[in-house]
């Protein structure tokens, strides 16, 4: 091997980590649900949604054959809903186009929704043994410090100089086995999460120190070189929880978009009114008040938002027709509170119902 990857594979071995849930196989199917779960999200919380999917998914059929809303419900609170959209669509595509059966190399996987060169990598690494790069967030910070890559490795000159890098630092074809190779794009994903993080890198565990660039000139938090951050754009928009006979009025958010596919709260233009928009809802309302304004941050904004609390009198309608006329009853749900916690719902809006109901033992 070259000696960057024998110093990754060998540490890899004695230091990283191997008692994961994902680890320890060789099914595609579990490798590519724990990829897209990890993708911009913590080990921790992927943890028990990974766990929840294999129990009610077991096998890439049984996903692809799922109604697509029980599948945004065991996805709801993990973030990033196209990453869910998307799976779904792999799991079908894998069932109609391949028989069920994961392709066999990363150029056929990256064919797939929602699989990027880096992922469809990795999972041939891991399932197959196949000699390809990888190049996630943690891998660009490990090169970025360890070959002293300067720019923002977001941009397309800088990644194009990593993927030179990448290839480069495979283990060397005439004495690489699959094993090297799962050793080694774990050795890489382990050191950027474990040793070479972002805010306090401990060099003194890193198995390629000593040829380390920004260790050598003491620029470890020089490198990656920071990205210009725009200031967030911020929205504001007003929710309506109406609340009837222990249900509250939901309507599905159209998909793509934020948060599509969810059942998310109706929402109004503050510059219309609450109240104007209960009306069009046809509620006739026997209370409603004001709740405390919460923030929320998406990828690209921040999203502010004023609810109100109203309860309805009984007579409300089964369904609720919009400003645009919209009477489809798939589109709107009267829920009840009690089936809130595992609804597929945004975060924000769970925690929103949490704080009003908990205390009267309905969520």
């Amino acid at each position: 091997m070259s000696t960057f990857s024998e110093h990754v594979v060998t540490w890899q071995r004695q230091h990283g980590r191997h008692a994961l849930p994902w680890q320890n196989t060789q099914d595609p199917y579990r490798i590519w649900l724990s990829e897209i779960m990890l993708q911009q999200t913590q080990v921790a919380t992927v943890i028990p949604y990974y766990e929840r999917f294999l129990e009610t998914f077991p096998t890439v059929a049984d996903l692809a054959r799922a109604p697509a809303e029980e599948v945004m419900q065991l996805w709801a609170g993990l973030g990033y809903y196209t990453r869910a959209r998307n799976l779904h669509a792999c799991a079908q595509q894998v069932l109609a186009n391949w028989g069920g059966q994961f392709p066999p190399t990363a150029a056929d996987i990256e064919t797939l929704p929602g699989i990027g060169r880096s992922t469809a990598a990795a999972i041939a690494a891991f399932a197959y043994g196949e000699r390809s790069p990888i190049l996630d967030g943690n891998v660009k910070r490990v090169f970025a410090r360890h070959f002293g890559i300067e720019g923002d490795p977001s941009k397309r000159p800088v990644e194009l100089i990593m993927w030179g890098l990448a290839g480069e630092n495979l283990p060397v074809v005439s004495s690489t086995t699959a094993d090297d190779m799962r050793s080694y794009t774990q050795g890489l994903m382990d050191l950027g999460a474990t040793v070479c993080t972002r805010g306090a890198p401990e060099c003194g565990r890193c198995p390629v120190r000593g040829t380390c660039v920004a260790l050598r000139e003491a620029r470890q938090h020089d490198l990656p070189t920071p990205k210009v951050r725009k200031k967030s754009p911020e929205r504001d928009t007003g929710m309506l929880v109406i609340e009837r006979s222990g249900c509250v009025l939901l309507k599905m958010r159209p998909s793509p978009g934020i948060w599509g596919g969810l059942w998310s709260l109706p929402e109004f233009a503050l510059e219309s009114g609450a109240e104007v928009a209960w009306r069009e809802l046809g509620v006739k309302a026997q209370e409603a008040f004001e709740l405390p304004v919460f923030s929320h941050t998406f990828t690209h904004f921040k999203l502010h938002v004023t609810p109100w609390h109203v309860r309805a009198s009984a007579d409300a309608p089964a369904q609720a027709a919009g400003q645009d006329g919209d009477l489809d009853p798939a589109a709107w749900w009267w829920m009840p509170v009690a089936r809130a916690g595992d609804a597929a719902l945004p975060a924000p809006v769970k925690k929103l119902l949490a704080g009003l109901f908990v205390e009267g033992g309905l969520f």
